[in-house]
């Protein structure tokens, strides 16, 4: 499955939209290198021309396939009132606003950098509220309930990411119906793997 992203590249403050390209060489040479890490098949690339959003220089999202598979359990669940935290460059998003059931789309987003670079290809959609916030600060509307929640604020895939996940799930638990993190599973192993490490090596001394 690909999503095709419609915002246009540019540059705002350290934050940059691009188009960029891998070839089947470039491919064969990262699937190579993944498939000798623990569930290395899941991070898996596609040759193709991709759409980027990297924070002085470094790559924070893109529409590749493994970008699109973590998503793929939020997508499918997406119905109805939709809050989502963090916008980045919107691959999610272009895919649920495809879905005639979804009927409102509020994102809360903390950089103005982002918002100028991606909301206006999605504030094109009615349905879609783009609120300048952070996500652990922001209050939703008093009685305010959503079908579904998502959050992604997070650069990469890490265990550090596991407390932030639970303080927003404490905070929408009895705000939606359901709620998912960006790589949370993957963010838990890497959690059992560095607690089995720990143990190990508690254990040789």
């Amino acid at each position: 499955m690909k999503i095709e992203i419609d915002v246009p590249d540019g540059v705002s403050g350290d934050w940059k939209v691009e188009t960029f390209e891998i070839t089947e060489e470039k491919a064969k040479f990262e699937n190579m290198r993944a498939s000798f890490s623990p569930g290395g098949a899941s991070r898996w690339v596609e040759a193709g021309v991709y759409k980027k959003l990297t924070r002085k220089g470094q790559c924070i999202m893109s529409n590749t396939r493994a970008e699109i598979d973590d998503h793929m359990d939020f997508i499918s669940r997406a119905t109805g009132s939709i809050l989502i935290n963090g916008l980045g460059l919107g691959v999610a998003l272009t895919e649920i606003l495809k879905k005639p059931n979804v009927h409102n789309v509020t994102i809360i987003e903390l950089s103005p950098d982002v918002i100028k670079l991606s909301g206006p290809t999605y504030l094109k959609d009615e349905r879609v509220q783009i609120i300048e916030a952070d996500a652990f600060a922001y209050q939703p509307p008093k009685g305010m309930r959503y079908d579904v929640c998502f959050h992604d604020i997070w650069d990469n895939i890490c265990a550090d990411n596991l407390p932030e996940m639970a303080k927003l799930h404490r905070k929408y638990g009895k705000r939606c119906d359901w709620q998912g993190s960006w790589a949370k599973d993957m963010c838990q192993y890497h959690a059992s793997q560095e607690k089995r490490e720990s143990r190990r090596w508690a254990g040789i001394r």
